[in-house]
């Protein structure tokens, strides 16, 4: 299970190394490479002369407007692949458009939480409604640490993972983040409470305890490259310290990380 392969602030060719290695629809503002565990977002200032206005808010929010530039903006294509990115498996790697041949500055990985629609002008000059696309950067990987045991049903808590992992719905964006971030523990209180203390990788008990007492094990996404933010649990597996280092950095890694995934097939079958 290979690392993302760009580093945030390093500037990057389209062309050669993303598009090159990864595949992608080479123009426009939304990548969605097939069979890549990845979409790439690009944003700057050129998207300004159709009504698009990305960039930071104060909540630690990044308002990312979706495609299309003449009427209403729909849920298709592009803008569908960002809202459903969890539930399928991917990442979201924002680019900035430095200027014509300056290349690309990467911002980072980041998970949408929640969109909304505002009014703006699309390339003719017509009112129209805009998506707006609230992104929460993934920071550092820090998974399992203060989320422990539950008392809840096992099956109420794979309901609620489930909702978390399709929650991408219109919201205010002073309620973005935080939505985000509980979305992700309903995904990973589920996740663990699944494996019952078991490495879902190599079936051994949890090397150690947490200080509430429950077995230690991290989420682990199989078919994305971050393990921060909500995920399908289809995709999710609790795994001990020593697999989870081993799919990302060992030699046979990527056979583990499939056998991870057989094993997910099998025991989460969603209707």
């Amino acid at each position: 299970m290979p690392d993302i392969p760009f580093e945030v602030g390093q500037i990057y060719e389209r062309q050669k190394h993303l598009h090159a290695p990864f595949g992608g629809q080479r123009q426009g503002g939304i990548s969605t490479p097939n069979g890549a565990p990845v979409i790439f977002l690009f944003t700057g200032e050129s998207g300004e002369q159709y009504g698009y206005h990305d960039g930071w808010v104060r909540e630690g929010v990044f308002r990312y407007t979706g495609e299309g530039q003449v009427g209403d903006m729909q849920f298709v294509r592009g803008n569908e692949a960002i809202r459903t990115h969890a539930e399928k498996g991917k990442d979201l790697l924002l680019f900035e458009a430095l200027g014509k041949a300056k290349g690309y500055r990467y911002l980072g990985n980041f998970g949408c939480s929640s969109w909304e629609i505002r009014k703006g002008k699309d390339r003719l000059g017509s009112t129209r409604n805009v998506i707006v696309f609230h992104l929460v950067p993934q920071g550092e990987v820090h998974v399992s640490t203060e989320v422990g045991a539950s008392s809840l049903p096992l099956d109420e808590l794979r309901q609620r993972a489930l909702a978390a992992s399709r929650e991408v719905t219109e919201k205010s964006l002073g309620s973005s983040r935080a939505s985000y971030y509980e979305r992700s523990e309903a995904v990973k209180v589920y996740v663990l409470a699944r494996a019952s203390g078991v490495c879902e990788a190599c079936k051994m008990p949890a090397p150690f305890a947490r200080i509430d007492g429950s077995p230690y094990l991290e989420p682990h996404h199989t078919r994305r490259l971050s393990d921060g933010g909500p995920d399908d649990p289809r995709w999710v597996a609790a795994v001990c310290p020593n697999c989870h280092r081993e799919v990302h950095y060992g030699a046979d890694g990527a056979e583990l990380n499939q056998q991870v995934q057989s094993y997910l097939s099998q025991i989460e079958k969603v209707e």
